[in-house]
């Protein structure tokens, strides 16, 4: 039988790292929901190739290497002479290595002189005496060399030698691209134009029918780039590869007309806006709103800017102007901190107004309508510049599918858009003064100019609507109709593990291993709570996942504490003692690049305070990169939980625990509102109470946990419950149904308390079922350990639990009134529940075996 044909191929290509690119994965996603089989290729921040799957679409991101960089910084403005002296030593590396292999010659020559006779011992003597005068030469050439490499940045007119990262782009993404043989290539902004211009011609060279089509994001000859060189490069880069494409795609109307006339296309090029997915919007699937995030009732005046901060962007006009808007909040959703948003913190703080500032995590592309919409108006401050005047930003389409009306500098296309539609408030793009004006009027016309976002308004910025034009555009060039995909891909698919691993496993079973903290470049220290071993955890599987990465892992430790893996141990007891204090300072302080604080425990001991806070301001100033990790107890709010739950663990907590438990996850939460710093959490439920964090999945061994032992072949199938505390797991409100079931020969259950944890992976190994908790709403390390030894979990799971795994959770929900009955189901159903523990262990094997953790921290770690 003939093989069905394949469907059309369509590659999305992007230089950055994907995540947060909204108009890449959109794309990425309409064109899967279109039939086309669609590959995502970014940029890996490590020097390992991740992949990862966003519903049927393969993600893959490729790290890029500097080495044409370097070869063109090494070449001089004397090439001759340059040639002459930095003979083979492109750089500084180059003259270490030169260094090194001198050094280590001349030890053992010298060694030789003295174990040889007479004759030779002259003759060796001579030829170091010779080595030595080069040597000299060679490394004085080399300075000499460098000193007078002109330090100006005046282009050479040559954008291959000007801006090298382009062909290092190439070099790197080329060869994927050409393996991957698409017949769409989609290149997103000038940094890609050169490679879908050179794996479009290579494949029509091979014989594979291959059209490109260049996305130009913004006008980057109207872009004011840092470096003379690189605003001199991309443009020339663009210049020479437009007119080959098949197609030209950008943002604006004002835009295609520029392209057209710079370049001399026969045509205007296709507009496609970046909007909202309508669809999606109203869903209901946002965590928690922008203002929930700044902790600020709905009567407080609230203004949201969203986006890249840049200089570009104008948001200084606002800060210089919040003196004179009393009482009015602005909330700034970015990605990260950087020394501008430093800066501008700053300049708040001197006027007086950085209470009323409130930093807000990106949410996913498909949430950030809904997220906005609790604010009262968006802002577009931009300043004047040629970029910022020829179209419509993505953040104007957010806004006004969120409902907000605008308050917009005068840049041309928005404020001619504004004053049309009559949808906001236009002020002076360098005068706080009449910002402050239109703010004011536009809080109190509030409800006015939102009526004015008419239904025409929202179907035209939306995706659905700009979309479709580019789905035709793929269909004409390449002259193929994808088939009609079997399931339909939402909207709001999430991004999810791969199935080919991010690093090498050392396949050695028992406690983990890391790189020791030395010379790489991360420094990476993790603690000091390391709960359940998971600081160490970590350690293993980023050193694993990147060799750049060495890690000190730390753990306060108490008499009664597992001895869990780690480098140093501080006696708990003894955190107040000024001489551990001062240890913790200089252990950490001018060694470590990278800190991950879990818990929120301060890492000097108490030298600053009982929490990290109090450290904050130290490790900034020692430029050390911080985030904090939470783990469960330290940020989850009881009194939220007992209302989200109705076992919730905190209804049998003995006497004042719960509340001083909500004490301190009140503390915390304020911590990491505060300090704008990245959040992760190690179980999804946590993401109810920060929802700006992250999800880094527990790291188990896996391996270790693997048991080939079939289940549910007994007539009475084994159920085990292992709870550390009864309390934490309502085991006192399942035993009844356990006990009976036992008594009745329907189970042969076994509770098992206090016995060593190695103990216990023979007692799962040998079970058929797993009772973990009906309390929380997750599931922690012990129903990992489980499932990764291929046993049926039962626990309770929240709907915002399922939600965070991608639906793809294999743990069977049950609560005190529903086990009876779920436990029969499954004893029922033997062949089905086998199949729940086979989908278990590979749920275990790709969340939890620590590559999808050390990919979600691989961002921070740059």
């Amino acid at each position: 039988m003939k093989s069905p044909a394949r469907r059309p191929r369509l590659a999305v290509i992007v230089a950055n790292g994907i995540t947060g690119d909204s108009r890449v994965q959109k794309t990425a996603v309409a064109a899967a929901r279109d039939g086309w089989d669609v590959t995502l290729i970014g940029r890996s921040d490590t020097k390992r190739v991740q992949r990862s799957r966003l519903g049927p679409i393969e993600v893959i991101r490729v790290p890029v290497a500097k080495e044409y960089l370097k070869s063109v910084k090494s070449r001089r403005a004397h090439p001759l002479r340059g040639t002459m002296t930095q003979f083979r030593l492109q750089d500084q590396a180059a003259l270490g290595r030169y260094r090194v292999s001198y050094q280590a010659w001349v030890r053992r020559t010298s060694a030789q002189t003295t174990w040889s006779g007479t004759p030779r011992r002259v003759s060796l003597k001579a030829v170091l005496r010779a080595r030595r005068v080069v040597y000299k030469l060679r490394v004085r050439a080399f300075k000499w060399e460098q000193r007078r490499t002109p330090k100006n940045t005046v282009p050479v007119r040559d954008w291959r030698q000007d801006w090298p990262q382009l062909v290092d782009l190439d070099l790197a993404f080329g060869p994927v691209i050409e393996e991957l043989k698409p017949d769409v290539i989609h290149a997103n902004d000038a940094t890609t134009i050169v490679t879908a211009a050179c794996s479009a011609a290579r494949l029509r060279g091979s014989g594979h029918r291959c059209v490109w089509l260049y996305d130009a994001h913004e006008y980057i000859r109207g872009v004011e780039w840092p470096s003379p060189r690189q605003a001199y490069a991309l443009p020339a880069a663009e210049a020479e590869h437009i007119g080959r494409a098949d197609a030209v795609v950008t943002v604006s109307p004002q835009l295609a007309e520029l392209l057209r006339d710079d370049h001399g296309l026969s045509g205007l090029p296709l507009v496609v806006g970046n909007s909202p997915v309508r669809e999606v919007i109203g869903s209901g699937s946002v965590r928690a709103s922008v203002r929930e995030v700044c902790g600020l009732g709905p009567e407080v005046p609230l203004m949201v800017y969203s986006g890249w901060l840049g200089p570009e962007r104008g948001v200084d006009a606002v800060i210089n102007a919040l003196p004179e808007l009393p009482g009015v909040h602005l909330a700034l959703v970015c990605s990260r901190t950087t020394p501008l948003l430093e800066q501008l913190l700053a300049t708040a703080e001197r006027l007086g107004v950085r209470d009323r500032i409130h930093l807000a995590p990106y949410v996913p592309q498909h949430e950030v309508a809904d997220y906005l919409s609790s604010a009262d108006i968006g802002l577009t401050p931009f300043r004047r510049v040629p970029n910022c005047e020829v179209s419509l930003p993505t953040k104007v389409s957010e806004y006004l599918q969120a409902g907000l009306p605008l308050v917009t500098s005068d840049v041309r296309v928005i404020k001619e858009y504004v004053e049309e539609k009559e949808i906001g408030e236009v002020f002076t793009w360098d005068d706080p003064a009449t910002f402050a004006a239109a703010a004011s009027r536009a809080l109190k016309r509030r409800t006015e100019l939102a009526a004015h976002i008419s239904e025409d308004v929202l179907k035209e910025l939306s995706w659905e609507h700009q979309s479709a034009g580019l789905l035709k555009l793929y269909r004409t060039l390449s002259k193929k109709t994808p088939p009609v995909p079997s399931t339909v891909v939402p909207w709001d698919v999430q991004e999810t593990p791969g199935a080919a691993p991010i690093g090498a496993s050392s396949g050695k079973p028992g406690a983990p291993v890391w790189t020791e903290l030395g010379s790489t470049p991360v420094k990476l220290g993790i603690g000091p709570a390391n709960y359940a071993g998971q600081g160490a955890a970590f350690a293993q599987a980023l050193s694993q996942a990147n060799p750049d990465v060495s890690v000190e892992v730390v753990m306060n430790k108490r008499a009664e504490s597992f001895d869990y893996p780690a480098d140093v141990y501080v006696d708990a007891e003894r955190l107040g003692d000024l001489d551990v204090q001062l240890q913790q300072v200089q252990r950490i302080v001018g060694r470590y690049s990278h800190l991950i604080v879990d818990a929120f425990m301060p890492v000097f001991g108490r030298l600053n305070g009982d929490t990290i806070a109090g450290d904050l301001a130290a490790l900034s100033k020692a430029r050390i990169k911080v985030a904090l990790l939470s783990h469960g107890s330290d940020i989850r709010h009881p009194a939220r939980h007992l209302e989200r739950h109705e076992y919730s663990l905190f209804r049998d907590a003995p006497e004042g625990i719960a509340e001083r438990l909500q004490v301190k996850a009140e503390v915390n939460r304020r911590i990491a509102d505060e300090s704008g710093l990245p959040v992760f959490v190690t179980t999804p439920d946590l993401l109810d109470d920060l929802p700006m964090a992250k999800w880094t999945p527990l790291v188990v061994d896996v391996e270790s946990w693997a048991a080939d032992r079939p289940v549910m072949e007994r007539k009475r199938p084994i159920v085990l419950h292992a709870p550390s505390k009864r309390w934490t797991k309502g085991t006192d409100r399942v035993m009844p149904v356990l006990t009976d079931l036992h008594d009745k020969g329907v189970i042969d259950f076994r509770l098992v308390e206090g016995i060593p944890w190695a103990e216990m992976q023979a007692l799962v190994k040998e079970s058929d079922l797993v009772l973990d908790q009906v309390t929380t709403g997750s599931y922690g390390t012990f129903a990992v350990e489980a499932m990764a030894a291929g046993k049926p979990v039962i626990a309770h799971i929240s709907d915002s639990v399922k939600a965070a795994a991608n639906g793809d959770l294999p743990v069977v929900s049950a609560t005190p009134d529903t086990l009876r009955e779920v436990l029969g189901g499954l004893i029922d159903d033997r062949d089905g529940t086998a199949a729940i523990g086979r989908a278990s262990a590979e749920f275990a094997r790709t969340y939890h075996d620590g590559r999808w953790t050390a990919q979600v921290l691989s961002g921070f770690l740059k």
